[in-house]
């Protein structure tokens, strides 16, 4: 009888147990479904035998994919100059002294209204409007070269509106004259060696109607 007794306690002893752990489990459930109503869980979960390598491949794919396609617009062309200026780096000092996302030399951003180099390139939102100033009084100053080359091949490179302002950033304005009206003639090349038939061509076919010519174009204070 003993015995039965001892048996019937360790029964009981084992249901509670049990009935103690399935209803911790739903109060955990509750509680965690309660924690994440109304969070947006979209997330890629990457398995554990899923290599570093792969992982961060996925990850690249993923940036590229949602990267928007500037193309030939006013943003592209700027971005696309800038690039090639200095890789898009707003704080960098070339071995001349060109500063910037753009490389401006200080007397023509003196020309544009900016006296200070140094509040300059700390500056980004300074620099873009550097840069358009810049473009719009070199479009003013090439408004007939514009009308009269555009279209034309000079060293079998289609002239462009957007291949003379780049070439005009690059060897400034009266250089770009130079080589329009002399058919390529007289060319141009900066210290580096870049021409300015390299820029005619590389920067050709962009939407540039955004910038309007400005004889007096100055940057406004930031």
């Amino acid at each position: 009888m003993k015995s039965i007794g001892s048996y019937v306690i360790v029964i009981l002893a084992i249901c509670s147990l049990a009935f103690y752990s399935f209803s911790t489990e739903k109060i955990s459930v509750a509680e965690n479904s309660n924690l994440s109503e109304g969070l947006a869980l979209n997330y890629h979960a990457v398995n554990d035998s899923i290599d570093r390598n792969h992982a961060e491949a996925l990850n690249t794919n993923i940036k590229h994919t949602f990267s928007p396609d500037l193309g030939k617009t006013y943003v592209g062309f700027k971005e696309a100059l800038g690039f090639k200026e200095s890789r898009g780096n707003y704080f960098t000092v070339n071995t001349l002294g060109y500063l910037g996302k753009y490389q401006f030399g200080k007397e023509t951003l003196k020309i544009i209204g900016i006296y200070n180099p140094v509040k300059f390139l700390k500056n980004p939102e300074l620099q873009e409007k550097a840069f358009l100033a810049n473009t719009e009084r070199n479009k003013w100053i090439l408004r007939r070269d514009i009308k009269n080359y555009v279209g034309k091949t000079i060293n079998g490179v289609v002239i462009t509106e957007s291949g003379i302002l780049a070439a005009a950033h690059l060897a400034g304005p009266g250089n770009v004259k130079k080589y329009l009206r002399s058919y390529g003639a007289v060319g141009f090349n900066d210290a580096y060696g870049t021409s300015v038939a390299h820029y005619m061509k590389k920067f050709s076919g962009y939407d540039t109607s955004f910038v309007k010519p400005n004889q007096k174009a100055k940057v406004k204070k930031v």
